[in-house]
């Protein structure tokens, strides 16, 4: 039978004795202005082509939401480094101001009015931070630890970066004040190949390599990290976006097997199985929210441009009977 609370999709919001009902539970009916109804013709959610970027790339950060995205930096092709910034609008890319040190391996929050990228490669872990305005990038503070492969999370003001690689694994958080960045609590898990969601204050930190692809996530409070639950498929290489309450995570390689398509969810308390990705990528960016997600670039057998947007499928309600008919 159909879990409909776990199902994803939007109902509208009724009443019952003046309570809205917006988290509908399997059996329930809902009653509104005489007459009762039951959720029924479910659509799950699901990606749909967005425009591609013009320019392919992996190993690139991205920040922002479903309709003003960003992303920036990566490798276009075998041993190169990538200064590459582009803005999207929902619809289409088009391109921002370029990154003052091109870099892979990099993390990257925040809006695309108001982003930071950290870290990443430059012959080695880099401590490169750079703040963007909406139309150019400058240097802001370094970090204390330099590294790559690690993730992002926050705002240009308070920002949040965790894990990576320093030539041996990390379990390093540190926090973003706008200016200079500061020793947070480190992972109980060290990984690098990690994906980030959430805020500084409430962060969320999933999958990576620790050894072999992991399954772990935790839970930052912006003192100390804590055990969530386990994604339900182990990963590195992966991409989130969301908050530490509605996360979510895509793709990634899935104990060297490639490139995953595979999609989850996050309630707070454990992950749930989202849509698949159209296109199966590893070392993609992810933006947005759970309910209004993106996933850009990555490596799909080539470097990639494909652009996905994350939507929630739709629901409606029929009509049982009226209160003249009784019950």
């Amino acid at each position: 039978m159909t879990n409909y609370r776990d199902a994803k999709y939007t109902f509208p919001t009724v009443t019952f004795s003046g309570v809205t009902e917006s988290s509908p539970v399997e059996g329930n009916i809902w009653y509104d202005s005489g007459k009762y109804y039951f959720g029924t013709s479910l659509s799950f959610a699901v990606w749909s082509s967005g425009g591609n970027l013009a320019t392919a790339r992996q190993n690139l950060a991205g920040c922002g939401t479903q309709s003003a995205g960003l992303c920036m930096g990566g490798t276009a092709s075998a041993n190169t480094y990538s200064n590459v910034t582009e803005e999207y609008n929902g619809t289409s890319w088009s391109s921002g101001g370029n990154l003052a040190t091109a870099r892979e391996r990099l993390a990257g929050c925040g809006t695309q009015a108001a982003g930071l990228c950290m870290g990443g490669l430059v012959v080695g872990g880099s401590n490169v931070t750079e703040e963007y305005n909406g139309t150019s990038w400058s240097g802001g503070g370094n970090l204390a630890t330099g590294r790559h492969l690690l993730a992002g999370a926050g705002t240009q003001a308070a920002g949040l970066c965790m894990g990576g690689s320093t030539g041996s694994i990390s379990n390093v958080t540190e926090e973003y004040n706008g200016t200079s960045w500061s020793g947070g609590g480190n992972l109980a898990t060290a990984r690098w190949l990690v994906a980030g969601a959430g805020t500084q204050a409430a962060g969320l930190c999933m999958g990576g390599l620790a050894g072999s692809a992991s399954n772990v996530t935790e839970e930052y409070d912006g003192t100390s990290w804590s055990a969530g639950g386990n994604l339900a498929t182990a990963r590195a290489w992966l991409a989130g976006a969301g908050t530490q309450s509605a996360g979510l995570c895509m793709g990634g390689d899935l104990s060297g097997l490639g490139g995953g398509n595979v999609t989850e969810e996050y309630d707070g308390t454990s992950w749930s199985s989202g849509g698949n990705l159209a296109t199966a990528r590893q070392a993609s960016a992810g933006a947005g929210t759970q309910s209004a997600g993106l996933s850009m670039g990555g490596y799909a057998a080539s470097y990639s441009n494909v652009t996905e947007e994350y939507n929630p499928g739709t629901g409606s309600y029929d009509e049982l009977f009226t209160t003249s008919q009784g019950l």
